[in-house]
């Protein structure tokens, strides 16, 4: 039964509902601003994200309960409330009053939306600044009063840089221990000028504070009245983004849509510009093109798709593509490249070594990549240009980096999707470092495979067998050469054409510009594999006595060789008896300070995880072992 409602009340609530369209509008119109909070350990970043959520009245009654009592009994600021809670949220984090993950928080004023990334300050967290840093708008970048700009300060602020980050906040924090010295104040601004004026930043902005007490947080302090700029809030509330304009379509496949046989889309995020019905799309690998018949989407299909979209694309015929393809309008491709320049992020303990092969993620697409050259690494002190050969955990370098085959690509100042990448070992899956692309190095495209008229084949047929790698790993004085020696006479004997790589003789000549640090033991064996790959080519059994300690290398050198045509042989003699033996007077040397880098006593032998053949260095006979070894080569 309807009631009938008096006229004025029907009038308040057409009012009223009104009024909640006209603030859904409101809410819709909204500027969404990302920003991350970062700067050196113990700078506040926690405590200041805490304290906006606070003022901005954002944290419920059950949470301000919550934090009072873990306050108590986690808090550092006595009996006072510890803001720093309202965001540290993993135990760890609250017991060491630390920041180790990025936590996001997301919170509204009447005037705009945000989405803020509390990032860790400590130099081995790094890595999960510059995740949070990939996405973000503007910075604001912690200063303790007491310390001023420090290393990781300036690191932070170059990365921001980097990734793309165009508008920072210096936010001199803990002005209450300083007394709310204005001096003080004045002087780390002009540091920061003077350091941000190299980055390229579109906006540097300095603003005294104390995020403890709530001083030009969100309102103005009583204790600055020399400061007559905007809040942290007045401005990040004001703040004008330059909005990035692209009409260049990318579109990263993430997978083929095939719900049943009469339906097959093509599934992935526009994150560069748009896409519409009747667009004639280019799939970037194979050239292939096709016109766009509907735009699906789990809301219905569009005429067009915005940057953003997660959409599925059905097209007016087939074509070849799957996730790692890239899609961009016909009429404005996108290009491919395998030698590139980037600036590289080094994320892990273990160094990044020239040569050493990672795989690459780029988009959606997967590849294998090595560092050819480090051209210089960057003081984030001074931004001076410095050489170096390896990269340490927080070092930032510029480096050439090559690919196993081309990938679509642009630079990062163009598109982050296409510009932006990550380096993966191949053993533990674990990233070792973040890139961005600053151009492709055209000389590649310059090189091209050229087609020989007698191939592999036609060599083994003459040669009447195959031709193969076998790699023999060990110690020094494990007894490589003298079984790989043996049995290239077995092989000579029975009419097979062979070759010996042999460590010390590679060095005397190809390799003699290398020493044993992990950096020339890396590029020393990329070449003996580049080499071999030759030579098996042309036919011949190729064997090679190197120590070659790393799996990382010896891993590559079956890639690049191919697992069909290289075995590994681990010759498997315990450190005792190679240091009896000492051939070269090398373990020596090395007990007494005097060769740094010998294998086994003061540098890591890695033994292989699945050799294709273990044999012993003592206990059996060189011609028992040969045996093994010709028994496995006419295996394959």
């Amino acid at each position: 039964m309807q009631r009938n409602l008096p006229k004025k009340a029907v009038q308040k609530a057409k009012s009223a509902e009104g009024l909640f369209a006209q603030f859904q509008l409101q809410q819709q119109n909204k500027g969404l601003l990302r920003f991350i909070t970062c700067g050196s350990v113990d700078d506040g970043k926690s405590t200041l994200i805490g304290r906006l959520l606070w003022e901005t009245q954002q944290v419920l009654d059950d949470q301000i309960e919550a934090l009072k009592l873990d306050s108590k009994r986690h808090g550092s600021q006595g009996d006072d409330l510890d803001f720093a809670l309202l965001v540290d949220g993993l135990s760890a984090e609250r017991e060491q009053s630390i920041t180790i993950d990025v936590a996001y928080r997301y919170f509204a004023t009447p005037k705009r939306k945000f989405i803020v990334a509390d990032t860790p300050g400590h130099e081995q967290y790094t890595r999960n600044m510059v995740t949070a840093a990939s996405s973000a708008d503007a910075a604001i970048l912690l200063v303790d009063a007491r310390k001023g700009l420090l290393t990781q300060t300036r690191r932070h602020a170059y990365l921001a840089a980097l990734l793309g980050v165009r508008h920072v906040v210096l936010a001199i924090n803990k002005m209450d221990a300083v007394d709310f010295n204005e001096g003080i104040y004045a002087s780390i601004s002009e540091q920061m000028d003077s350091f941000a004026m190299k980055l390229g930043f579109e906006t540097v902005s300095s603003i005294p504070l104390s995020a403890l007490k709530g001083d030009n947080v969100t309102a103005r302090s009583p204790h600055m009245s020399w400061y007559s700029g905007a809040t942290l809030l007045g401005y990040l509330e004001t703040l004008k983004l330059s909005q990035r304009s692209t009409k260049r379509l990318v579109m990263p496949v993430q997978w083929i849509n095939r719900p049943n046989p009469s339906f097959r889309g093509i599934s992935g995020t526009v994150s560069d510009g748009a896409l519409a019905v009747d667009d004639e799309i280019r799939v970037t690998a194979s050239g292939q093109t096709a016109k766009v018949t509907e735009i699906v989407t789990m809301d219905g299909s569009l005429s067009m798709a915005e940057e953003g979209s997660a959409i599925t694309v059905r097209l007016d015929r087939e074509i070849d593509a799957s996730r790692g393809d890239v899609l961009s309008l016909a009429r404005d491709p996108i290009e491919l490249t395998e030698h590139f320049e980037a600036t590289i992020v080094w994320m892990h303990d273990d160094p990044g070594l020239v040569g050493r092969n990672y795989d690459i993620k780029l988009a959606t697409q997967w590849a294998s990549a090595s560092i050819t050259t480090m051209k210089y690494h960057i003081d984030v002190n001074t931004l001076a240009h410095e050489a170096g050969r390896t990269l340490r955990l927080n070092d930032i370098a510029v480096c050439n980096i090559s690919l196993s085959r081309p990938l679509a690509f642009d630079t990062y100042e163009n598109s982050k999707v296409l510009g932006g990448f990550i380096l993966v070992d191949r053993l533990s899956n674990a990233t070792v470092a973040a890139g961005m692309i600053r151009h492709n190095l055209r000389r590649a495209q310059n090189v091209h495979h050229q087609a020989l008229s007698i191939t592999r084949i036609a060599r083994e047929r003459l040669n009447n067998h195959r031709g193969k790698v076998v790699w023999f790993t060990g110690l020094s004085g494990s007894g490589k050469s003298t079984i790989a020696n043996a049995l290239e006479i077995e092989l000579h004997a029975q009419g097979r054409r062979t070759y010996i790589l042999d460590g010390d003789n590679i060095r005397q000549g190809l390799n003699k510009d290398l020493g044993f640090t992990d950096a020339d033991r890396v590029e020393n064996i990329r070449r003996i594999a580049e080499v071999s790959k030759l030579m098996m080519d042309a036919g011949l059994i190729v064997l090679t006595a190197f120590i070659s300690p790393f799996r990382r290398e010896r891993e590559m050198a079956r890639e690049l060789i191919g697992s069909d045509n290289f075995l590994e042989i681990h010759v498997n003699t315990s450190l005792v008896i190679c240091e009896a033996r000492d051939p070269k007077g090398l373990y020596k040397k090395a007990r007494s300070g005097l060769l740094p880098n010998m294998t086994g006593i003061n540098s890591p032998y890695e033994e292989p995880t699945n050799p294709d053949l273990v044999l012993s260095g003592t206990g059996q006979s060189v011609s028992d072992v040969v045996k093994q070894a010709i028994a496995l080569i006419e295996q394959f």
